[in-house]
């Protein structure tokens, strides 16, 4: 047995995300950097079976403690497994989505959240799960967000990326782009502004985070050349942002916004859909983005890329999202801890 950890160190849930993806080898290549380990405690959502195996591969010696995810409770151990052995990875069809994939890997994020509530967990990581897997499996949420939104009976909440230099909230999701227009509100616009800056506050220590916001046309419409909405709907939003007390701008083109963020201008950026804020994350830190749910009780990170089914047993997979992923969460639960130390008190055995 591990020596009993320091009782301030936040716990984490790290669920493996779908079984034949890489979220596996990402955790365990993650958690085998004892500079990682030294953050938290972390109790992973997943099947030791398929745990042990990318360990192997990655000759990484076992680091962790295993129990029946039945058994869940508090433990002194710095790494659990709470293994899900009536899963056998050996019926999954690897490589690919699948209905049981699908099943697999939800049933890894409800067991999560309840330990959340139950006090047995102070935040979440969350490793990648295939959106086809989650349809073919009769999951009528298209992601993580969504699915925690309605968990916690929340309906504000916003999809943030933080990268190095980087960090952008979107006004809209998980949406097709042409349905965009149909739902975009000042409501919208607004959300992310406030939200991203209470984050940029509290979780990034910011004391007076400066926002840049993009249109949503090109060239922010050019004075309405190119469409209304930036008069319409994202200035009002950004009014209202400033009569709140928050230093934000806009909206400008989101082709140079972007770069004037890189380069220290501002804090954070709102994009306004998906691939407009998606893009330039990606492009300058695919391997060390992370993925944020901002307005939700429970602090939640993930990583910023899918299941790769491409290199999965390949040990080719990168760890370096699932990494920073895993010390934000650690950083986010431990400034909570700091400011209410009481509220998400752990009891040991």
């Amino acid at each position: 047995m591990e020596p009993r950890p320091n009782e301030n160190l936040p716990i984490i849930g790290i669920t493996m995300g779908d079984p034949a993806g890489i979220g596996a080898e990402v955790i365990v290549k993650a958690l085998a950097d004892p500079e990682i380990r030294q953050l938290g405690r972390f109790i992973i959502f997943g099947m030791n079976e398929a745990i042990t195996y990318v360990a192997d591969m990655a000759e990484v010696d076992v680091f962790w403690w295993r129990d029946q995810h039945e058994h869940i409770q508090p433990y002194t151990h710095r790494v659990v497994v709470a293994d899900y052995d009536e899963f056998n990875i050996l019926t999954t069809d690897l490589r690919t989505s699948s209905k049981q994939g699908g099943m697999i890997s939800y049933q890894f994020l409800l067991d999560a959240v309840d330990a959340w509530k139950r006090n047995l967990i102070h935040a979440l990581v969350t490793g990648p799960i295939s959106k086809i897997s989650w349809q073919l499996a009769g999951i009528k949420y298209p992601g993580h967000t969504e699915f925690l939104a309605e968990q916690f009976r929340t309906k504000r909440v916003t999809m943030m990326f933080a990268a190095d230099k980087l960090k952008v909230a979107l006004a809209t999701i998980h949406i097709p782009l042409m349905d965009v227009r149909n739902r975009f509100t000042i409501g919208c616009v607004f959300q992310p502004i406030d939200l991203m800056n209470q984050a940029l506050t509290e979780w990034f220590g910011i004391a007076r985070p400066k926002i840049g916001v993009c249109g949503l046309n090109p060239h922010a419409s050019d004075a309405g050349r190119f469409g209304d909405e930036e008069e319409r709907i994202i200035k009002p939003a950004i009014t209202m942002a400033r009569e709140a007390g928050i230093d934000v701008e806009g909206p400008f083109p989101a082709d140079t916004l972007f770069l004037q963020a890189v380069n220290g201008k501002y804090d954070g950026i709102v994009a306004m859909y998906h691939d407009q804020g998606l893009i330039p994350v990606k492009l300058l830190a695919f391997d060390s983005s992370v993925n944020l749910t901002l307005g939700l009780p429970l602090a939640r990170t993930s990583v910023d890329h899918g299941t790769a089914f491409d290199i999965v047993g390949k040990n080719q997979a990168n760890p370096g999202s699932m990494k920073q992923a895993i010390k934000l969460a650690c950083q986010i639960a431990s400034t909570q801890l700091q400011k209410a130390p009481a509220q998400r008190k752990m009891t040991w055995y």
